[in-house]
């Protein structure tokens, strides 16, 4: 099966005149075909020592129209059969992956300060919760369990002068803490938001995919990278196990909190009671 890789990047390859960066990307493919038809223009970039608009233009020089069209011809050569074997063959690949990140977020359960932060947060009032763009909605998720137990969440998902009134309402309101959900890509308008947060005397703690992230806590997860959008089932599952230690944090209150909103959604009818109709 590797010959075939060889033969079908060769046959994209023949007659053009590549550049020496050029070059290293493709010397990155032919050796590393099987994962590269899943990375990202920048991932890609990245392992091949190069940088992202080199890899727009390579894909160019092949005749494609950017980098996604070149990675779409570039998977049948791994992934063989008729399209709709491929397609199958690519989703199984992803949901693979994402059980890998499950996987890999349970086994590091012990290792992660979820009790601690979570008491942190349970005392903390109000309590901001901030996401944009993609990560927006994890973050909205997050919101909206954590005011079942908690009496202050604050999210914030806008950003520009929007974001800097809610971080500086919040902490003239006695916000110690900020949860950031931040997951790839990263915006800037996230990272200079954090860094405001910082002067302000915010403690910061993360949601995201890399350990190294600048954050007083950080809770990271991997995202799964196999379709043309990221997936975030580990970082979800990591932000509900903090929503449970949160919970747990707060016992009497958690549970006065959960019988207070059933009641009232005994009473305003808001679920369907029963089947569906």
């Amino acid at each position: 099966m590797t010959g075939a890789y060889h033969s079908g990047l060769d046959k994209l390859l023949d007659g053009r005149r590549l550049s020496p960066v050029q070059r290293r990307i493709a010397h990155y493919l032919s050796e590393n075909l099987e994962e590269a038809i899943f990375l990202s223009s920048v991932e890609l970039a990245d392992r091949a020592g190069v940088s992202q608009p080199s890899v727009t233009r390579f894909a160019t020089v092949l005749g494609f129209a950017g980098y996604p069209e070149l990675r779409q011809a570039l998977r049948p050569l791994v992934l063989g059969g008729p399209p709709e074997e491929q397609q199958e063959s690519l989703i199984k690949g992803a949901i693979d992956r994402e059980i890998r990140n499950l996987t890999a977020v349970r086994d590091r359960l012990p290792s992660l300060p979820l009790k601690e932060l979570g008491e942190c947060l349970a005392a903390a009032e109000p309590l901001p919760v901030l996401g944009l763009r993609v990560s927006a909605g994890l973050a909205t998720t997050f919101a909206y369990y954590t005011r079942r137990i908690h009496p202050d969440v604050r999210l914030l998902a806008h950003g520009g002068s929007e974001l800097i009134d809610g971080l500086h309402t919040a902490r003239r309101a006695g916000a110690e803490w900020l949860v950031a959900v931040v997951l790839p890509r990263y915006p800037v308008e996230v990272m200079n938001a954090l860094e405001y947060a910082g002067k302000l005397g915010y403690r910061v703690a993360a949601i995201c995919d890399r350990p190294d992230f600048p954050a007083e806590v950080v809770l990271d997860a991997p995202v799964g990278d196999r379709l043309v959008f990221d997936s975030h089932a580990a970082p979800l599952a990591l932000a509900m196990a903090l929503v449970e230690a949160m919970a747990d944090a707060a016992p009497l209150r958690t549970q006065a909190r959960l019988e207070e909103y059933e009641r009232m959604t005994d009473e305003t009818g808001t679920f369907l009671t029963g089947e569906l109709p």
